[in-house]
C-alpha cells in the first residue's frame, strides 16, 4: 500500500477533481484505491453530493450517506474560508495531532493505495501555530501538487515546491489542471515549470494526458 497527500498552491485548483480522476482510473484498471478528505471548510450538508467528500465517495463507488461523509471527512466547517478561521467561527479549533492520528489510522487500514486530500494550499494555516505543511511532514508521505494553468501559476507553483523542499517533503508529481482557457497552452506551462525545477526533479503532467499516472507505477 502506498499513501499520497494531495495538496496545491491554493484553493479551487482542482484537488478533488484530480483525486477523483485518479481513483476512477485506478479502479478501472483493477487497482484498489481509497481517499479521505479529513478537513473541509465551506461544507453544507444540503449540498453534500457536490462537496469534496461527496465527489470522492462517488469516485470510490460508495453511496452518499451522512455516515460515509463523516467516515472520510470528520472535520467539516460551514464557512468557505481558511480552516482555522472557519473553525473559529464555530467556536472550535483544529487539533492537528487528532487529524494526524485519523490519517495514520486510515493508512494502516487501507487495503490499497490511499490518497489524503488536504485543504487549500500547502501553507494554509490550520491553527495559530501549524499549517498544512506541518500536517504533511508529520505523515511522512509524498505529495501530489495540483496546480492551475493561469497567469501567475508558475510563480505560485515554484514557491509551493520550494516550501515543500525546505521541509524535506518529497513530491511525487505536479499535476496541471486546466480550468478553462489559460493564457498559454498547458504544454508551455509544464515546460516552464520543468525548466525552473530545483533539486530532485519530479514528473510534471497535465491531468488526463496520456501516461499522466505513470508516476504511480503500474496505474
Amino acid at each position: 500500500m502506498s499513501a499520497y497527500f494531495v495538496t496545491s498552491t491554493g484553493t479551487d485548483m482542482g484537488k478533488t477533481y484530480v483525486t477523483a480522476a485518479i481513483l476512477r482510473q485506478m479502479r478501472a484498471r483493477g487497482r484498489v484505491a481509497h481517499a479521505i478528505k479529513p478537513l473541509a471548510s465551506g461544507y453544507q450538508a444540503a449540498a453534500a453530493a457536490m462537496s469534496d467528500a461527496g465527489v470522492l465517495l462517488e469516485a470510490m463507488g460508495r453511496a452518499l450517506t451522512d455516515e460515509a461523509v463523516a467516515a472520510i471527512c470528520p472535520w467539516r466547517f460551514a464557512a468557505p474560508i481558511s480552516p482555522d478561521m472557519a473553525a473559529a467561527r464555530e467556536g472550535r479549533s483544529i487539533d492537528l495531532a487528532a487529524v494526524i492520528g485519523f490519517c495514520q489510522a486510515a493508512m494502516a487500514a487501507a487495503p490499497g493505495d490511499l490518497f489524503i486530500e488536504g485543504v487549500g494550499g500547502a501553507m494554509v494555516p490550520l491553527n495559530p501555530m501549524q499549517t498544512v505543511r506541518d500536517w504533511i511532514k508529520a505523515l511522512g508521505v509524498p505529495v501530489v501538487v495540483v496546480v492551475g494553468n493561469y497567469l501567475g501559476t508558475i510563480s505560485h507553483t515554484l514557491c509551493t515546491l520550494e516550501a515543500l523542499a525546505i521541509a524535506d517533503i518529497a513530491v511525487a508529481a505536479v499535476v496541471v489542471n486546466e480550468q478553462g482557457a489559460g493564457p498559454v497552452p498547458v504544454a508551455e506551462t509544464i515546460a516552464a515549470l520543468r525548466q525552473h525545477q530545483r533539486g530532485a526533479p519530479c514528473p510534471i503532467v497535465a491531468v488526463d494526458a496520456p501516461g499522466w499516472l505513470d508516476w504511480l507505477g503500474g496505474a
